[in-house]
């Protein structure tokens, strides 16, 4: 049986970038250095990059295999141990879905590590990866391939291949949104349909954006942005936000924030909606795609928000945004982050003041954390 906790040394290489690319992975026990499994592969022609992931998705899948509940990365690759903590953007889009096959990998695991380490401490999987160059460049060779049995300890994969003064780093550095739907408005008390009117913040509303920013700044003291829809029921919302976290955020508007336009049925109830517009209600419920009449269709408002979250990803790597928006904006934004079908959008209720949080990495990874928090509000 595989310790719980086991060590991945990995790298890939090319002759000539692109050339005859090949990679090489050796999981180990971290405390014996015995090893507990090896993986060596030819690729054909490609690139240096593209080795070293391919490197690093054997080792995790090999530690996978062996049960194995936290692994330790090691990598001579500067690039690949950046780009997976995430303090590197992944620009290359050849090396995005490779990047994102291993972060699939790493959410199978309890923890995962990364760490850098020179060429000479990474010897084990140095020659796995040359042996496998050779294969690619057909040359003679009598490296193990992939699925082959582990090989008993190789000469230098003792413990001192462990540097003592070695620290784990944290896997990746997520950028964090904090979602808030605005507080309660006179619309919202009466269940109408509220989309681009600039309806304001009832008086309970106003004592809801109070507790959510009381709420906000103790689930994230540190805030790096604040950003709101243009109508007044979120800026002031966002307001009381950024005065509990001290007033040092400022509050900035985003137009693509902005609710869903309902044209003819703004500020209407469904069940008025329903009695005039029955087959354009039955189309919209049935597709993303239909507006209302003279209306927006949620495709659009799904563009809208996509716009905004990549954004922020680019923007503030690693750190924690709030969005302070409407309904529409927050649910396409939950449905995507949740790879859910378009009936969720008509299944998942956001109260007022309501928070959701989620996580995103560069590499496109996603966690929904927390959706429609209103513990908040119980005293209210």
């Amino acid at each position: 049986m595989a310790p719980r906790v086991v060590a991945v040394e990995a790298d890939g290489g090319s002759r000539g970038n692109p050339g005859p690319a090949g990679y090489g992975a050796v999981v180990l026990d971290p405390e014996t250095g015995e090893v507990l499994a090896e993986r060596s592969e030819s690729l054909g022609t490609t690139t240096n990059n593209v080795a070293e992931y391919q490197g690093l998705i054997a080792g995790l899948t090999a530690a996978a295999e062996l049960g194995a509940a936290e692994v330790d990365v090691r990598m001579d690759s500067k690039l690949v141990v950046e780009q997976m903590c995430g303090r590197w953007q992944i620009k290359h889009p050849g090396l995005r879905p490779l990047a994102a096959q291993a972060a699939g990998l790493v959410g199978r695991f309890t923890a995962v590590r990364f760490t850098w380490i020179p060429r000479e401490k990474n010897r084990h999987a140095d020659a796995l990866a040359n042996a496998a160059m050779d294969a690619a460049a057909g040359r003679p060779t009598s490296a193990r391939t992939t699925g082959q049995p582990p090989a008993a300890p190789a000469t230098g994969s003792d413990p001192a291949t462990v540097p003592a003064s070695w620290e784990p780093r944290p896997t990746f550095t997520a950028t964090r949104l904090i979602l808030v739907r605005h507080g309660e408005t006179e619309y919202t008390e009466q269940r109408r349909y509220s989309g681009r009117g600039d309806v304001p913040l009832s008086e309970r509303g106003r004592a809801q954006a109070g507790a959510t920013g009381a709420r906000v700044a103790a689930l994230a003291p540190s805030v790096a942005a604040v950003l709101s829809s243009p109508l007044s029921r979120c800026t002031a919302t966002a307001a009381a936000i950024a005065e509990a976290l001290g007033g040092d955020v400022p509050v900035r508007t985003e137009d693509d924030l902005i609710e869903c336009d309902f044209g003819a049925w703004e500020g209407r109830t469904f069940a008025e909606v329903r009695q005039q517009w029955p087959g354009e209600m039955d189309a919209w419920l049935a597709s993303p795609r239909i507006a209302p009449p003279g209306g927006e269709s949620f495709t659009h408002v799904a563009e809208r928000a996509h716009r905004v979250t990549a954004g922020l990803l680019t923007a503030y790597p690693g750190e924690t945004v709030v969005v302070v928006s409407h309904v529409s904006p927050i649910k396409l934004v939950l449905r995507d982050a949740l790879a859910a079908g378009d009936g969720f959008l008509h299944r998942l209720f956001l109260d007022a003041a309501g928070i959701s949080v989620l996580d995103m990495w560069p590499d496109g990874g996603v966690a929904v954390r927390t959706v429609n928090d209103t513990a908040h509000l119980t005293a209210l």
